[in-house]
């Protein structure tokens, strides 16, 4: 059980995380210093750096919770890494996880479109990306042939929440799009699996 110093610093960590996407999605996430954040969140600049390095990373760090997710589920699986991965994708829709695209909350939405059109936000998107797909090419076993099937894999995901969130800002309800969904999913993974 986590101690009072540690939730502390766990709250620290949630007000600031809290604040700074709210003015972010507010105000532009240009238009917002760490002055800003920090004062919204009661707390002084030094202490703000002491949770997050950057700017970014206060924007980020719910993508951040993500990072190396495709290795952790392949690594844990008995199945084949395709397989595993188009479940644990499938799951993710049924439970409108935003990494799928899948989840029409406004606040959601109004946060991937923060992320996919701020040039500072999408080019730290891109480096989590790239992270993730060397990390699963060493969970499927390093090598030229698991480096491509890491970037097909990861690509999938990629395209595949792109247009769950594409559909979903045109208008069309997670609810409505679900079945479509996981349609196009299991049609993108069985393309890899032929591979």
């Amino acid at each position: 059980m986590a101690g009072l110093r540690d939730r502390k610093k766990q709250q620290t960590h949630d007000a600031l995380s809290q604040a700074a996407v709210e003015l972010f999605l507010e105000r532009g996430f240009d238009e917002v210093s760490v002055a800003d954040i920090a004062a919204a969140a009661d707390v002084s600049k030094p202490t703000l750096f002491k949770y997050f390095a950057t700017k970014q990373d206060l924007a980020l760090h719910r993508i951040a919770d993500h990072a190396g997710e495709a290795a952790r589920v392949v690594a844990a699986s008995a199945t084949n890494p395709v397989e595993a991965l188009r479940d644990h994708f499938v799951d993710g829709l049924k439970r409108r996880d935003p990494v799928t695209g899948l989840n029409d909350n406004p606040n959601v939405l109004a946060y991937y479109r923060l992320i996919l059109h701020t040039p500072a936000l999408a080019t730290h998107v891109h480096q989590f990306v790239a992270a993730d797909q060397t990390a699963l090419a060493e969970a499927l076993g390093g090598g030229l042939t698991n480096e491509l099937k890491a970037a097909d894999l990861i690509s999938t995901q990629q395209v595949l929440s792109r247009r769950n969130w594409v559909a979903l800002t045109g208008g069309i309800t997670a609810d409505t799009l679900y079945k479509t969904a996981v349609a196009e999913a299991k049609q993108a993974y069985a393309r890899l699996t032929r591979r």
